[in-house]
């Protein structure tokens, strides 16, 4: 049976797969004065954290995760041999899916294979990678009793949904409430305790690991059909000249259920690898089951469809504006998938771009925040080194991600040409600021203004 752990010294943690998620947790439990083991299969990972560092950008984890690597808090290795010197064990590999919305569980089996090798009695291991419901039990769960251990006797097994948002990770880390749900009852026990004790925050415990693996998904899959709705609902105010951040404002003023309506706001698209992924795996998983999942299906293809949309509004201001789109140059400020952050992963900015060209649009992008290399490869357009650079003499210049470094932004002064469009895709910037863009010239567009 299993051991008790319950004494005063601190667990020693082994985290597995130092992606976004796994750097994130590693490098906050370090700070937190926990003896950390960080684990990834690339030697490149690795060889980057022990000189400095990170393949992504985070507000604040370089300076956290330098001073726990320099602290020998968070010790990093490829070599799974070390996770028997854990007393928790957190799965954090990446679980991509299949274009037909099924778990691409390469990542998670592989480590599960390599862990049988190394577990021992008494250890907790919790998964958090984003799975379909019954994952844990039916995959991981034979996999880690490879040789011969039984969850829930000799080790015990627990789900803990990461929920965490690129740009602002590490402050909800430290405060979002964490979700658990074991293979039994002393399992979800034990990887309770753990949190309580690792980050300080409340701790809401499920039924069962299926319970706590649904959890991740139902909040994805509100957040993407709720912007869905935000999107669809900008496309019903254009038809009638109505401000949809108006709408949306009154429109969110009435109390319902435990809060207020709550509707977000749209913009040039969702992207990331939990919002795009997320609510096909529901729909897929219901799916094997013979249950058709709509709404889930139904946000996703309005939210894929808002890119072409965005670029369908700039060549029609351009061609209102009296210009040929052949002729035209279109300068793309902000490429990442959401404000302040470098993270490429689905970027809707993408589409967009790839309209543009389509229709014989020159583009320019420019980003401060992302890696130009992973830009020119995600959009086969080299990123200009400046703002400057990339409105000069442009026909259109939309803002898809508003970065801190847009907000200072004096479009009065950029060299851009006559009757410049400017395409509003995620600022939302306000009437004053609007009346201002106008005064200078501007032709405004937003998504449902």
């Amino acid at each position: 049976m299993i051991e008790s752990q319950n004494s005063p010294r601190r667990p020693i943690v082994a985290v597995v797969g130092l992606g976004y998620v796994g750097s994130c947790v590693a490098a906050t439990l370090a700070g937190r004065g926990l003896d950390v083991i960080g684990m990834d299969v690339q030697a490149r990972v690795i060889d980057g954290l022990r000189e400095g560092r990170l393949h992504f950008e985070e507000p604040g984890l370089h300076e956290l995760m330098t001073e726990a690597v320099g602290s020998g808090r968070l010790q990093v290795t490829t070599d799974y041999a070390a996770a028997a010197g854990a007393d928790v064990i957190l799965l954090t590999v990446g679980t991509p899916i299949f274009d037909d919305g099924s778990l691409d569980g390469t990542q998670l089996h592989s480590a599960c294979r390599e862990l049988a090798e190394h577990l021992r009695p008494g250890q907790l291991v919790i998964v958090k990678s984003t799975v379909p419901p019954g994952t844990t039990r039916t995959e991981v769960a034979p996999l880690l009793e490879a040789r011969g251990l039984r969850a829930g006797v000799d080790f015990r097994l627990a789900y803990s949904p990461e929920r965490l948002a690129e740009g602002t990770a590490l402050a909800e880390l430290r405060s979002f409430p964490i979700v658990v749900g074991g293979i039994d009852a002393v399992s979800t026990a034990a990887a309770a305790d753990f949190w309580r004790q690792a980050l300080a925050v409340d701790v809401t415990e499920q039924d069962s690991l299926e319970a706590a693996e649904i959890v991740k998904l139902a909040d994805n899959w509100w957040i993407d059909l709720n912007i869905a709705l935000a999107n669809e609902l900008a496309q019903f105010c254009a038809l009638y000249g109505a401000d949809v951040l108006d709408v949306i404002t009154a429109a969110n003023s009435i109390p319902k259920g435990r809060g207020y309506v709550n509707i977000l706001q749209p913009s040039v698209g969702v992207g990331g690898s939990c919002l795009t992924k997320d609510p096909w795996m529901v729909w897929q998983a219901a799916r094997r089951q013979g249950v058709d999942i709509r709404t889930a299906r139904a946000g996703r293809e309005a939210n894929d469809a808002m890119p072409g949309y965005t670029a369908q509004l700039i060549l029609e201001e351009l061609e209102a504006a009296g210009k040929d789109p052949l002729d035209c140059t279109v300068a793309v400020l902000g490429v990442a998938f959401k404000n302040n952050t470098g993270d490429l992963r689905s970027s809707p900015v993408r589409g967009v771009v790839e309209q543009l060209v389509k229709a014989g649009v020159e583009v320019r992008v420019h980003d401060p925040v992302v890696d130009p290399d992973e830009a020119e490869a995600l959009l086969g357009v080299r990123p200009v080194s400046t703002v400057t650079a990339a409105a000069e003499g442009a026909d259109a210049v939309a803002v898809l991600a508003l970065h801190r470094q847009f907000e200072g932004i004096d479009f009065a002064a950029l060299p851009v040409a006559r009757s410049c469009v400017l395409l509003d895709g995620r600022a939302h910037y306000g009437k004053p600021m609007i009346a201002s863009l106008r005064a200078a010239g501007y032709r405004y567009r937003g998504i449902g203004r």
